[in-house]
């Protein structure tokens, strides 16, 4: 079905080789595209305008609308609930409305154009999550349409601030906990992700999310006039540290999740990477786990999930022209395996760099933000038989008849925390089969995502809802 399905969407889409925002032929495409017509680049994150949209779309079908504003003008939540009779506590769907910002020089199409172009719909947030968006709510609107009596309530919460952070779920559930209290909930998180030759290669489904640290390396040295410049420049002291880093990798850390990830990969793969993937997870040889980690790491991906990652995002350094000065800093950002602590990887990096005059610590924060911190790394993974997860399981196995499933450690961040703190069990997916250059664009250029995608990531999410709210 899903080949006939993509020879007609390829055959629509050669129509727009223009680069206009044409009709790509279904309607989850379609919404997409209007999604992503209205720009919600996260400063300033204006979703107001988006949550109007969806609102137009949803209360004809007798959802029950909630627009929720935030202190920032323009910058809103929705809420909307398609009400069952109350014999089970509500399903949660989860995404959100803003988007990072663009580079626009280096964006061959317009990235809010909506453009549906060779078999993709381009534009900022087509996977990360706009494309999230479309799938959810079509897939809602299909139990509306299609009248299913339900024994629970589903609700679709398209938040504001993922991006900034701000105004995020957290914010929302300290005074809007009743709208998005739930027996469980969906949200962004695990792939499903494509071979090459197109077929799906498995389904991930995140059960917990990997923790943000930032530490700040701070380098000293004299501060005197640019023209008589000493050996202790903290400048250059800084460059010699961070050069350490760059040639530093931490070792692999695998959770139950990662484990279970990495073998459902082995199944899936030929060798030599089935042995490398196996040994990763089963070899008491730490010089073949060295090799399968140098081999698996050659995807980003898959090096990030298995260790803490180190990436510089922010520095500085100096106030004059003609000044050295006496300090220079770089923020690391970490993303790192549940239970790592800052003082384990303040340790570690003093290590690596070696340096008595460079000093690695946690930089100055606001008491709240260090116990959220605190308590993000400290939140359980969600459990694997719940009936959210089991429906998701045996909906992909409908959908992608004998394509493994997995659970997941999502590499990233997202706001699950909400729930997951609270003791809802939060489950992630990115609803729609993309390929490994699919998702090097995401936060990037040209992101896109590919319509028949979108058509059997709704059916996967339409079909889980039936399987988990449905009499």
């Amino acid at each position: 079905m899903h080949k006939l399905r993509s020879g007609l969407v390829g055959a629509l889409c050669a129509a727009s080789v223009s680069g206009q925002p044409v009709s790509a032929g279904n309607a989850v495409a379609d919404l997409l595209s209007e999604i992503i017509r209205v720009n919600t680049s996260n400063p300033p994150g204006s979703t107001g305008p988006l949550d109007e949209l969806l609102a137009a779309k949803l209360k004809p079908l007798g959802f029950e609308i909630t627009i929720v504003p935030t202190p920032e003008a323009g910058k809103s939540a929705l809420f909307a609930r398609l009400r069952g009779d109350g014999s089970a506590k509500p399903v949660l769907v989860a995404s959100h409305g803003d988007v990072v910002g663009v580079e626009r020089e280096k964006w061959s199409l317009d990235p809010f154009a909506g453009i549906v172009k060779d078999g993709y719909v381009y534009g900022r947030g087509a996977i990360d999550f706009k494309g999230g968006i479309a799938v959810f709510t079509e897939a809602v609107m299909r139990l509306a349409r299609n009248k299913v009596p339900l024994k629970r309530d589903v609700i679709l919460l398209v938040e504001a601030d993922e991006e900034g952070a701000q105004y995020n779920t957290s914010w929302l559930a300290d005074s809007h906990w009743d709208q998005m209290d739930c027996e469980f909930a969906l949200n962004e998180g695990g792939w499903i992700m494509k071979r090459p030759d197109g077929k799906v290669r498995y389904v991930s489904i995140s059960t917990a999310d990997k923790s943000g640290i930032s530490l700040v390396v701070t380098a000293h040295g004299t501060s005197t006039h640019s023209s008589m410049p000493r050996p202790d420049q903290a400048i250059f002291r800084l460059a010699k540290a961070l050069a350490k880093l760059a040639d530093y990798d931490t070792k692999p850390e695998l959770t139950a999740s990662t484990r279970e990830f990495f073998l459902t990969l082995a199944k899936t793969s030929e060798p030599p990477m089935s042995t490398y993937f196996y040994n990763l997870v089963n070899s008491k040889d730490p010089a073949l786990v060295a090799q399968a980690d140098k081999e698996i790491s050659k995807d980003t991906l898959l090096h990030a999930i298995m260790r803490n990652t180190i990436a510089p995002v922010l520095m500085q350094a100096g106030f004059r022209g003609n000044v050295i000065p006496g300090s220079a800093e770089c923020t690391i950002n970490f993303r790192t395996i549940p239970g790592t602590t800052p003082e384990d990887l303040i340790a570690e990096m003093k290590k690596v760099i070696g340096d008595p005059n460079v000093d690695v610590a946690v930089p100055p924060a606001n008491p709240a933000m260090a116990r959220l911190s605190r308590s993000v790394r400290n939140v359980k993974p969600s459990p694997t038989d719940s009936p959210l997860y089991q429906a998701l399981v045996k909906s992909a196995n409908q959908v992608w008849p004998g394509v493994p499933v997995t659970q997941y450690l999502f590499q990233a961040g997202t706001d699950a925390f909400a729930w997951r703190s609270r003791g809802v069990p939060v489950y992630g997916v990115y609803p729609y089969p993309i390929s490994n250059e699919d998702l090097s664009r995401m936060h990037g250029n040209d992101e896109r995502v590919p319509v028949d995608s979108l058509e059997q990531g709704t059916d996967y999410i339409y079909q889980t809802l039936l399987e988990v709210a449905a009499k």
